[in-house]
């Protein structure tokens, strides 16, 4: 179930809906991020964190069509915790 959320940018008057897009695994050797998709994405989405930061760019799906992976470079360079939600606007 993909509940949108709402994030505010500071001022509560300019928001953005952020869905759920699946969840971080790990960093691979290449330093790209790899995500569980729980949604269709298409190379070249961007994914943000759930305070609406920028976390990368969509460069690679892979695994299975009905379990996707996504190959992510990142745009920083934090790295979130295994489990972490990752968004994409709306």
């Amino acid at each position: 179930m993909n509940i949108p959320v709402k994030v505010y940018r500071g001022r509560t008057d300019v928001s953005e809906i952020l869905f759920q897009v699946g969840v971080f695994l790990h960093q691979a050797r290449s330093g790209r991020l790899i995500f569980r998709l729980s949604r269709e994405l298409k190379p070249g989405s961007v994914l943000v964190d759930g305070k609406g930061k920028k976390i990368g760019k969509v460069v690679e799906l892979i695994g299975p069509v009905k379990a996707p992976y996504a190959s992510v470079v990142p745009a920083t360079s934090r790295v979130g915790k295994a489990g972490e939600a990752v968004f994409v606007t709306g």
